[in-house]
């Protein structure tokens, strides 16, 4: 299925695990030490640095990116690392995160009670996924360099729908 961002948003509801889905659009990079920084900033009602209303964030951290490239290596990080952190994708607004791996029982009850979908990307296909970014450009927390939150804008991004809006979910399957 194609989805392109912000037009398809109405189409979620209809993505079931095990869909592949090719994404156009915005997503943004985010990981540990950037949804860590971005939690203490909600705590201390402090104004964040990027609106995530209806967002896709993607849990990477890009290689270096070489002259005349727009991204390095943009393969995904374990999401289990960012399950402390389901809820708080809630109070974001945030309609999707993409990673890879499984998630923990509460992350997948927080993200069907609050109507949130998970993707996966393939590990090691980071050379690959970077063909789908079109323009890259880091927006907050520079400081925390591959860390640093990204915008970036895909085209056909490949990735596969690993927990509906119904909490079926890929990896009860594994191994049945």
């Amino acid at each position: 299925m194609k989805l392109i961002l912000p037009n398809d948003l109405d189409k979620l509801k209809d993505i079931k695990a095990g869909d592949v889905i090719e994404l156009t659009g915005t997503i943004y990079t985010s990981r540990d030490a950037a949804h860590l920084r971005i939690k203490k900033m909600i705590e201390n009602n402090e104004k964040l640095p990027v609106d995530f209303n209806n967002a896709f964030i993607y849990y990477a951290g890009p290689t270096p990116t070489k002259p005349g490239e727009v991204i390095g290596s943009i393969g995904p990080t374990t999401s289990s690392r960012m399950d402390k952190f389901a809820d708080m994708m809630k109070l974001l607004n945030v309609k999707a995160t993409i990673g890879k791996g499984p998630r923990d029982n509460e992350c997948v009850k927080s993200y069907v009670k609050n109507k949130i979908l998970y993707f996966i990307t393939t590990g090691g296909c980071g050379a690959l996924l970077k063909k789908s970014v079109k323009e890259a450009k880091e927006i907050a927390f520079f400081d925390l360099g591959p860390e640093s939150i990204k915008e970036l804008k895909v085209s056909d991004f490949k990735m596969i729908c690993a927990i509906d809006y119904e909490g079926n979910n890929i990896f009860d399957k594994v191994g049945k």
